[in-house]
């Protein structure tokens, strides 16, 4: 079965590869900028659902998967840091505190359309100046929301992780989008 993507993230398409779901990745043309006063959780699924239109336009019969991830500190988006610089501040501000990553996933199949949003909670633990600059030498997590890889060494940082499904840290919540594409009867 023919199955797009839509994104450019390789850590998205290792998780589907991990279920032996060969997607195509289309990255999507869309403006990601948060819209005044959206919510966090409210603009991961608007994303993952404008994500899985931009893509339907050019493949309306294809199944096509759509993902975002938004994390939040105390209501704060946190993006990704980009650069070393920015992912210590993200850290230094994460230490000791709970940080919740809002990951949307819609499937669409033709003109059918499900979608959710999977909240994984991430209690740091305090983390020192040491601890964040061994961490992002190993690792330069640098294009991930939240400064770090929850899939290797980003473990070590946390306290506490709670979610329904721990892929969707990785971001995309593969129990989630395996029960959307059976029900579409797309698997």
């Amino acid at each position: 079965m023919d199955i797009i993507l839509a994104s450019s993230s390789r850590y998205r398409k290792q998780l589907l590869a991990q279920v032996n779901i060969n997607a195509r990745c289309i990255a999507p043309d869309i403006d990601e900028a948060a819209h005044y006063q959206e919510q966090p959780k409210a603009q991961a699924l608007r994303l993952a659902i404008a994500k899985t239109h931009h893509i339907a336009q050019h493949a309306p019969h294809v199944t096509i998967i759509g993902s975002d991830q938004v994390a939040s500190l105390n209501g704060v988006p946190l993006g990704k840091p980009g650069g070393y610089e920015k992912a210590v501040q993200q850290l230094q501000l994460q230490s000791g505190q709970t940080v919740l990553f809002h990951t949307a996933v819609c499937v669409r199949k033709g003109p059918a359309l499900l979608s959710d949003v999977v909240t994984t909670e991430v209690e740091f633990r305090p983390l020192t100046s040491a601890d964040i600059e061994d961490y992002l030498k190993q690792e330069q997590p640098f294009d991930c929301a939240g400064s770090f890889k929850s899939e290797g060494l980003g473990l070590s940082l946390f306290k506490r992780v709670t979610s329904d499904d721990p892929s969707a840290l990785i971001g995309l919540p593969l129990i989630t989008t395996l029960n959307f594409l059976r029900t579409l009867g797309a698997r």
